[in-house]
This record gives C-alpha cells, sequence and structure tokens, in this order.
C-alpha cells in the first residue's frame, strides 16, 4: 500500500516556499505521493443566505495543474488530484493540462477527477451543473482518446473535435483516471470506466456495500474489478500513533493500494506543525 500526504493548502500560506517546503520534507520522510483537492472560485456567503458548503469565497485553493507543475521540478513525489472537478472545465484544455503535468513529472501522475458539488462554482464557469454526470463519463473517454491518439474527430452533446490532437502526448497513454464517487450512480462509473477511486468514508459497511457495487458494474462491463485501485484517507490528528497504524491497516485488509494522511482540520498552525504531524505519523506507517 502507497502512503502519501494531502496538501493543506486551506490552512497554510499560499507562497512558494511554503510549498516548496512542505512537498520537500514530505518527501524525505518517506511519503510517496501529494494529493490536492481542486476548486477553482469560492462562493461569499453574503449573498447565499444559508450557505452551508465547507468552503466559500475566503477558502484558499491553489490551482492544482499549475501547482503541479511547479512541484515537478522540485520533486519526485507522485502528484494527485484528488479531484479536478472535470465537467465545469474544458474537456481538451483539461487532456493538454494532463498531458502536460505528465510529461513534466515523468509520468508520475495521476488525474483524480469527480463531478463537485457547487452550482455557484459550475455558473461562474459557464457550465450546465444539471448534467455534470454525463458530461464526466463522456469527457474520461474523449480524454483517453486525445492522449492516445494523434488526430481526433468526436462529435457530441458536449464536446466536438474535428481532426485534432495533442502534441506532445503524455507519458503514460493513457494517463490513470481516479474518480470521486459517493452514491450508487457514482459507484457504477467507477466500475465501468476508472482505474482506480476515492472512497469518502472510512472501512466498514458503507465501504464494503460501495466495493459490491463497483465489483458489479465493472464485471458487468468485461472488467477486471481487482485491477481497480482504491485509496483511503488518515487523519494524523485523530489519535496517538498507534491508532493511526490501526487505521492504516483497517484499509490494507479492506484491499487499498493507496492511502493518504490528511492533516486539515486538526487544528495545526502553520507548515511546521503540519509537517510534524507527518513525521510522527512516518514513525509508525514508514519503518525504515
Amino acid at each position: 500500500m502507497q502512503i502519501g500526504v494531502v496538501y493543506p493548502q486551506t490552512e497554510l500560506p499560499t507562497d512558494p516556499g511554503t510549498v516548496r517546503a512542505y512537498a520537500q520534507r514530505a518527501e524525505e520522510l518517506g511519503y510517496r505521493h501529494m494529493l490536492a483537492y481542486d476548486h477553482v472560485v469560492g462562493a461569499d456567503p453574503a449573498l447565499y443566505p444559508g450557505w452551508s458548503g465547507p468552503y466559500d469565497v475566503d477558502t484558499t485553493f491553489h490551482e492544482p495543474l499549475v501547482l503541479y507543475g511547479y512541484l515537478a521540478a522540485i520533486t519526485t513525489l507522485e502528484l494527485v488530484t484528488g479531484i479536478i472537478i472535470a465537467p465545469q472545465r474544458q474537456t481538451v484544455l483539461l487532456a493538454k493540462q494532463a498531458a502536460e503535468v505528465d510529461i513534466l513529472t515523468e509520468g508520475r501522475f495521476r488525474l483524480g477527477l469527480g463531478i463537485g458539488w457547487n452550482a455557484v462554482e459550475y455558473a461562474a464557469l459557464g457550465q450546465d451543473f444539471t448534467t455534470r454526470g454525463q458530461r464526466e463519463e463522456e469527457q474520461i473517454g474523449l480524454m483517453r482518446r486525445l492522449w492516445t491518439e494523434r488526430s481526433v474527430t468526436h462529435e457530441s452533446r458536449f464536446d466536438r473535435i474535428i481532426g485534432a490532437g495533442l502534441a506532445p502526448l503524455p507519458v503514460q497513454r493513457p494517463i490513470p483516471i481516479w474518480l470521486g464517487a459517493h452514491s450508487p450512480t457514482a459507484y457504477r462509473r467507477v466500475g465501468r470506466l476508472a482505474d482506480g477511486w476515492f472512497p469518502q468514508f472510512a472501512p466498514g459497511p458503507e465501504l464494503d456495500d460501495a466495493l459490491a457495487i463497483i465489483s458489479e458494474a465493472a464485471e458487468d462491463a468485461g472488467r477486471d474489478p481487482s485491477t481497480l485501485g482504491m485509496e483511503g484517507r488518515i487523519s494524523p490528528g485523530s489519535g496517538d500513533a498507534d491508532t493511526v497504524a490501526t487505521i492504516a491497516q483497517r484499509w490494507r485488509d479492506a484491499g487499498a493500494t493507496h492511502v493518504s494522511l490528511n492533516t486539515m482540520g486538526a487544528g495545526y498552525a502553520g507548515v511546521d506543525a503540519h509537517l510534524e504531524a507527518l513525521a510522527r505519523a512516518a514513525e509508525v506507517l514508514l519503518p525504515g
């Protein structure tokens, strides 16, 4: 099981020095990958009475693919988007940006995609919130074609390309696509289309039910469910070292191929405190 970290961007200064210090120290500690969330704009709660989203206009987010262009030059960590909200973005441009990150990281890249929850953000980007699931499904197949074919012709409800292609193509052909999923419809999408997925809950009955749906959908699509990756999350701030180790073992037992340490929301102030939490967790998760 590969162990990485979630970049705590909502709680850190946004300067390049902080980004560099965090990524390089995580690599020194032995973590294998870094995952970042995506939001392009946040909603102003003053204009949306009753706003209940977890993020708003004041929550800081780096643009993940630009961030990873920077990190590709200073770290050998695998870089993971967890997730990019694909249907609110132009498909061809997203494919181009992902290909560039894959080239700059020499193939150390996983493109995590999801459909998102923020209708305000979709409106700001000029995209239809109500068709986001359908659009994501189409985007997955189209991007894989763009990453593997010299010239693509594609005409559909959401995208139209006539005899055009990306150059250069990525190192990984195609780039692995992992999906965020938190509903039966999304689980079936994982089984039919994805290379892996990011559960939004801990191991237990809910995870078991989701895995059953994913496996059935994969088999119905002629795919081997055992080839699909799964990345869990652990909060090092949620307990002592033994607790962290126990949670990691639960993910191993559940079949996770990857897990990420998420220090957000634990009350850490500044990059040093977040890195100290990673160091404590590394003592039990990354022996030697």
